[in-house]
């Protein structure tokens, strides 16, 4: 009995450890993690543990975001995470995202890891259309993305119908024109192809500086009311607040910037605004829920904190982030200029190689065509040894039938005094015979000459082939670089090859190279507003290629929206300047009177 006592004690001190975590996965755009947490544990423990996962520092960007009930709300810092209207179902499911958006990527984000997962959410919402996007500038974004992904272009490698697979485009900008896959890709691939030489993160923020000109980027929109029931478009960025037509996104009606406003509250659903001017009075608005007011709340508050922050001296921690970020930059340069250096010896040696291989291969034709010649020489030298030999005995044969011949015509002299017939006979027998003794004689010294002749021309085909064993052993000295060392993976010994330890990635920063780091920045500076106006040419020049194959009857209102502003010259800049021109109080009133 004891015993099952115990038992029964031990499994429910074992159920009451167990009660004490709880588990949650955190989906980032870049993977997802599981944490064990205490029931403890407040939103600000599981963040600063989500932050230190990633490596993350640049954390006042940031958010654990979850939806309920239709409506997305972010974890709050100082309230346990089981306390939040979230579900209770293991693991408990949160979203890391941006929570606020920096006015300027390129001079507010320091990590490469806060701009990666920037790039990522930006990328997304501009696919799924939560950001709209013109066609000419989905290109050019489309095009950074593949750089990011991809490194520099490569036509032997990067074939056409590579980005198949790739989503890059926006449904509504495919949709919008006549144009097929593989035009698509033409099109991105001819941008892409300027891009060489950027790194991942110099072509993730290009892409961000691109996007955060999108009127939509880094916006929350909301459904109010004014007082006088008016549907109406809360947005909250970075800027401020702007009111839009609940049919119109892109321009805004009226702006507040943060520093124009004094104080943020809300009772229910009653939303209070108090400028900082003490003539304009406090405009209101109504939410459609008391969750809603709760989320903008949060966002205003956040977005002001930010917007202060700018303006100020940076913090310790921020200077020396910055600072970090500096040399890690001046070093990754240094790197890239060590890597491009390598990079071309390697080019060069491999050029050298090949030229010394050609060089061989020309040799070895060579050495081929004079073994032939040789082979050549060789056998006509024998056909005419054997042809002399042949005619001298040819000659022997005839010499000794001349040496016949006259002894018959002596024998015939003998005995030609037998008759005078006999001798006549005789006589006509012995012309004959002389005049056959002759030929014989002419016959002898004609073939004598030719065996001569031969004899010559045997001396000179032996003399050809000795000159072609001399070309043949000055070619084979020459190849004497031992054609075995140029194989495929020799270099010269002077070439640095690509093997790295870790000692090669360690720098001495001198003086000089962060004046020189600093010359660079300023002539980045410099070169903006020339850049500025490239990227504009750039993009009105996609426009003018792709603007014949469009379908007007497809475009949306937002495309509609856009045009229109494009043709005016607003931009989301110049409408924000145009619109806290006029005094706060007049703005609060035209508010009240939508």
């Amino acid at each position: 009995m004891a015993r099952v006592l115990a038992s029964k004690m031990g499994l429910n001190s074992l159920r009451r450890k167990q009660a004490k975590t709880f588990n949650v996965r955190i989906t980032t755009m870049d993977a997802d993690m599981e944490f064990s947490c205490e029931t403890k544990w407040k939103g600000k423990d599981l963040f600063e543990l989500v932050c230190r996962a990633l490596g993350l520092r640049e954390t006042w960007f940031f958010g654990l975001q979850y939806t309920v009930k239709d409506t997305v709300a972010w974890l709050k810092m100082d309230k346990k995470v089981l306390d939040h209207d979230i579900p209770k179902e293991e693991p408990i499911v949160l979203n890391f995202l941006a929570k606020f958006y920096p006015e300027n990527a390129e001079e507010e984000l320091v990590q490469d890891v806060t701009q990666h997962l920037f790039f990522l959410q930006v990328k997304k919402k501009i696919l799924e259309e939560e950001i709209y996007c013109p066609p000419e500038a989905s290109v050019l974004l489309a095009s950074y993305a593949v750089q990011a992904k991809y490194g520099d272009y490569e036509p032997s490698l990067h074939n056409p119908g590579f980005l198949a697979q790739e989503e890059l485009l926006p449904k509504r900008v495919i949709n919008l024109y006549q144009m097929t896959p593989e035009m698509w890709e033409e099109r991105i691939t001819a941008c892409y192809a300027e891009h060489r030489g950027r790194t991942r993160d110099e072509a993730e923020m290009e892409y961000l500086k691109i996007a955060q000109d999108l009127e939509m980027y880094g916006l929350n929109y909301f459904f109010i009311r004014n007082k006088k029931g008016t549907d109406l478009l809360l947005g909250v960025d970075a800027l401020g607040l702007h009111i839009y037509d609940v049919d119109n996104k892109l321009t805004p009606k009226i702006s507040f910037p943060w520093n124009e406003i004094r104080n943020i509250s809300y009772s229910d659903k009653e939303f209070a605004i108090k400028p900082l001017d003490k003539k304009a009075d406090v405009f209101k608005f109504n939410s459609s829920k008391l969750r809603v007011n709760k989320v903008i709340l949060q966002l205003c508050i956040g977005n002001h904190d930010l917007f202060m922050r700018r303006r100020r001296v940076d913090s310790l921690e921020v200077q020396q982030m910055k600072a970090q970020a500096r040399e890690e930059k001046a070093r990754k340069q240094m790197e890239r200029q060590r890597l491009e250096r390598e990079k071309h010896l390697r080019e060069e040696a491999e050029r050298a190689r090949d030229d010394l291989e050609r060089r061989l291969l020309q040799l070895q034709d060579e050495t081929h065509m004079a073994n032939e010649a040789l082979l050549r020489s060789e056998e006509t030298a024998d056909l005419l040894a054997e042809k002399a030999q042949i005619a001298e005995e040819e000659a022997k044969l005839l010499a000794q039938k001349a040496a016949e011949a006259e002894q018959e015509m002596q024998r015939i002299k003998v005995t030609a005094i037998r008759s005078e017939e006999e001798k006549r006979l005789m006589e006509q027998k012995v012309l004959e015979a002389e005049m056959l003794a002759l030929k014989m004689a002419e016959e002898s010294e004609r073939r004598a000459k030719e065996a001569e002749q031969l004899k010559q021309d045997l001396q000179e085909a032996r003399e050809s082939e000795r000159r072609a064993k001399h070309k043949l052993l000055e070619i084979t000295t020459k190849s004497a670089y031992s054609p075995s060392a140029l194989s495929s993976n020799a270099l010269p010994a002077d070439i640095p090859s690509f093997n790295f330890s870790t000692e090669n990635l360690s720098f001495d920063f001198k003086d000089t190279d962060m004046k020189r780091l600093s010359m660079e920045i300023e002539k980045e500076k410099v070169e903006y507003m020339e850049k500025s106006k490239h990227l504009q040419e750039q993009l009105n020049e996609l426009k003018t290629e792709i603007e014949s194959l469009k379908l007007k009857e497809r475009e949306t209102p937002l495309d509609i929206l856009h045009n229109q502003n494009a043709e005016k010259g607003n931009s989301k800049q110049s409408n924000f300047k145009k619109l806290t021109l006029q005094s706060t109080k007049s703005r609060v009133a035209f508010f009240e009177e939508l």
